[in-house]
């Protein structure tokens, strides 16, 4: 059973809180804090970029999140290395990637890489689903499982190939565009309807999650749970209160909450 698969089990009726972490943001030593203090907050799973030059799926802070990290030094292999670190210490916790396609085909292997680091998933945000299974099946072959994008309006014939090919959960936007705070929103009951009569994997909103509200609309649209990110990397950025924002949106999670 995966990482995911168990998670799932474990949470019952109560929804999956993920957090996004830019890795290596502002530098390495800062960011395994960060990816631990998230954890130590209540997230069942992480999700983390790997820092890239042309982010297209990325609004502003992610995007400002990664270019500190390049200026930095930061590079693939502390990456990997940030991963393989937290998982010898969380050893149940999912840990998924989110990056682009030029990183991903710029290293042979990277597929081996990450599932040998520790990841459990891997998203590339910018690879259509036409384009999607090449990069898929190595990922199965590497042990690790494939993400894909779902949105309200993705049309059927590629919402059937997400779900045949997306097996860690279904990436839900809320929104189209980029990431970020700026804008929350609408959690398409009729999109998760469509995912689970194609038999796709837990639906997972992201995309402008930052109120303990947004987690609620999103659970009674019949999500498994959401991913936060933007509002996470802002409030690290700004000296916020990390920890006890990701507690407000865990408490939301709760099926009780959830049912308010």
């Amino acid at each position: 059973m995966s990482r995911y698969s168990s998670m799932f089990d474990r949470l019952g009726g109560d929804g999956a809180l993920g957090a996004f972490v830019m890795l290596g943001d502002p530098d390495v030593e800062r960011s395994a804090r960060l990816l631990a203090d998230v954890v130590d907050a209540g997230a069942d799973m992480i999700e983390v970029g790997i820092p890239f030059s042309d982010p297209v799926a990325d609004g502003p802070v992610i995007q400002a999140a990664a270019q500190r990290a390049l200026t930095a030094g930061v590079r693939v292999d502390d990456c990997l290395e940030l991963i393989a670190g937290f998982r010898a210490r969380y050893r149940e916790v999912p840990v998924g990637i989110l990056t682009y396609a030029n990183i991903v085909v710029a290293r042979p292997g990277f597929a081996r890489d990450a599932a040998e680091a520790g990841a459990d998933s891997l998203l590339i945000a910018d690879v259509p689903t036409l384009e999607a299974e090449r990069f898929t099946r190595d990922m199965t072959q590497a042990g690790i499982e494939p993400v894909l994008i779902a949105a309200a309006n993705t049309p059927e014939r590629a919402l059937q190939r997400v779900a045949t090919l997306s097996k860690a959960y279904t990436y839900c936007v809320s929104r189209t565009g980029i990431t970020g705070t700026h804008a929350s929103g609408q959690f398409d009951k009729q999109l998760i309807e469509r995912l689970k009569q194609a038999g796709a994997a837990p639906p997972i909103f992201g995309f402008g999650i930052s109120k303990p509200e947004h987690v609620r609309d999103a659970l009674r649209a019949g999500a498994r749970g959401v991913i936060c990110g933007s509002a996470i990397v802002d409030l690290a950025t700004t000296g916020g209160d990390v920890r006890g924002f990701v507690q407000s949106l865990k408490a939301a999670t709760r099926n009780e909450s959830a049912a308010q």
